[in-house]
């Protein structure tokens, strides 16, 4: 069986370093706080490449949920992902409501995107973000892979406004949650360096949903 991954069902992942009291019991606990940023349907060949240039200079690693007919063409951005250390996921190869497919129509779909990226990147990816955040136990026990959803949904395809979506993303963000993005619009880009900065400022650091999991 697989397990979803979820920021509030895996709250105790990724907290080794926490503050105690000192001698005196006067320093307070100042815990880190964890939050792990997802994009979905990349790689876009005009918008992740600013945001992996962005993402590099903070030091940020997130995690990429990919379409397959995507990445035809775009293998440079999949590489380049994979360096930089972010996480890399299924999505989907066309982008369909897996439930509503034939159970080996839905199950080829994952698998044929594992494989381009397993071509490109050398490693067979574990998890995937279904569309729609729509999965059943039929496609869990046909698919060898985690299932990973979302705490905080930023909405930025329907905003496109990259101070909305910042405020909502920021505003909605607790410990151990997983924020949905997208890296297909120029306001979602600008919006998730606006929200790193903004969370790192709060205490916050950004792991990637791997590293939110219990072990």
């Amino acid at each position: 069986m697989t397990t979803e991954v979820s920021g509030h069902d895996h709250s105790g992942a990724g907290r080794s370093e926490k503050a105690v009291s000192d001698l005196y019991g006067q320093q307070e606990d100042i815990a880190k706080k964890y939050t792990a940023l997802t994009f979905d349907d990349g790689p876009n060949p005009k918008y992740t490449k600013p945001l992996l240039d962005g993402l590099r200079e903070r030091g940020i690693r997130v995690t990429f949920f990919l379409v397959g007919e995507c990445i035809d063409g775009n293998e440079d951005l999949v590489k380049q992902m994979a360096k930089d250390g972010h996480l890399i996921g299924v999505h989907c190869l066309t982008h369909k409501d897996l439930t509503k497919e034939k159970l080996s129509d839905a199950a080829k779909e994952l698998c044929d995107t594992r494989e381009k990226i397993r071509a490109v990147t050398g490693d067979w990816p574990e998890y995937v973000r279904p569309p729609y955040g729509s999965w059943n136990a039929k496609l869990e026990e046909a698919v060898d892979m985690i299932p990973v959803f979302w705490d905080v949904d930023s909405i930025d395809w329907r905003l496109k406004n990259t101070e909305k979506v910042t405020e909502k993303v920021v505003k909605d963000t607790e410990d151990g949650d997983i924020i949905l993005m997208h890296d297909e619009f120029k306001t979602s880009v600008e919006a998730a360096f606006r929200i790193i900065d903004n969370l790192t400022a709060k205490g916050y650091t950004f792991v990637t949903v791997d590293e939110l999991m219990v072990d």
